[in-house]
C-alpha cells in the first residue's frame, strides 16, 4: 500500500504572490481606475508593486482623498462585510501591479486557512488603528504636522529597512486632499521641509528621519 503524501502546508505569501483560479493579476498605469464608486463589489485586491489612491466624489463633484494604499497592502474589502457596491474609487499612482481575488475565493481561505486569516486580521487592525489616527491627526493637528504624517506613511517610514523614496506621482494637489488643506500651503510646507533638510526632491521625494521631529514634538505654528 502506497504511502500518502504529507499535505502541502498553506502558505499565505504564495497565495497572494500566484495566479489561479480566481486570482488574476494587472497591471495599472498611472491614473488609471480599477474599480469607480458604485460599482459592484465583487472582489478584494492585493497590491504587488505600486500605490494605489482611494478617493470619494461627493453629489457636487468634489473629490476627497480617503486614503493612498502601498505595496503589501489590501483594498476593497468591503464586499467582504455585505456592501454590493463600492463606496470609493480605486486609482493607479503610478504603475501598479495588483492582484484581483474573487469574493468567493478570498472568503474560503479565510474560513479554512487559519495562517491566511490571521494575515488579513492583522492587516484589517492595523488599517483601523490608522484610520483612528488620520481622524485624531485631522482633528488635532496643524496642516503642516498632518503633512509631515503623511509623508512619513507614504515612505514606509516604521517598516523594515530605511524610508523608501516617494514617487513623483504622488501630487501637491493629492497630498492636499489627504490632508484638507490647500496646494498652496502643501507647497510652503515642502519649501520649508526641503530647506530645513527634512526632505529632498530629485523626481522622487526622500523623507528623512529628522521629519519624525516635527511629528512627535510640538512647534511653533508657521503663519499660513
Amino acid at each position: 500500500m502506497a504511502a500518502k503524501k504529507p499535505a502541502v502546508k498553506f502558505d499565505p505569501k504564495d497565495f497572494l504572490e500566484k495566479v489561479g483560479s480566481g486570482r488574476t493579476k494587472a497591471i495599472y498605469h498611472d491614473k488609471k481606475q480599477i474599480y469607480s464608486q458604485g460599482d459592484v463589489a465583487d472582489s478584494v485586491f492585493y497590491i504587488h508593486r505600486g500605490q494605489i489612491k482611494l478617493s470619494v466624489i461627493s453629489q457636487r463633484g468634489k473629490e476627497a482623498v480617503l486614503a493612498v494604499v502601498n505595496k503589501g497592502e489590501f483594498f476593497g474589502e468591503g464586499c467582504l462585510t455585505g456592501n454590493r457596491y463600492r463606496l470609493s474609487t480605486a486609482t493607479a499612482v503610478g504603475e501598479c501591479e495588483v492582484l484581483r481575488l474573487e469574493k468567493k475565493v478570498i472568503t474560503r481561505a479565510l474560513q479554512e486557512e487559519p495562517a491566511f486569516a490571521n494575515l488579513f486580521i492583522a492587516y484589517l487592525l492595523g488599517r483601523t488603528l490608522r484610520v483612528e489616527e488620520d481622524l485624531i491627526d485631522q482633528l488635532f493637528n496643524s496642516s503642516e504636522k498632518r503633512l509631515a504624517r503623511t509623508l512619513l506613511l507614504l515612505a514606509h517610514f516604521g517598516k523594515d529597512g530605511e524610508p523608501e523614496p516617494i514617487l513623483g506621482h504622488v501630487s501637491q494637489e493629492t497630498l492636499a486632499e489627504m490632508i484638507g488643506t490647500t496646494r498652496s500651503r502643501v507647497s510652503f510646507f515642502m519649501k520649508r521641509f526641503r530647506k530645513l533638510g527634512f526632505i529632498s526632491y530629485n523626481g522622487k521625494i526622500e523623507v528623512h528621519k529628522s521629519l519624525l521631529n516635527l511629528v512627535l514634538h510640538e512647534q511653533p505654528h508657521i503663519q499660513e
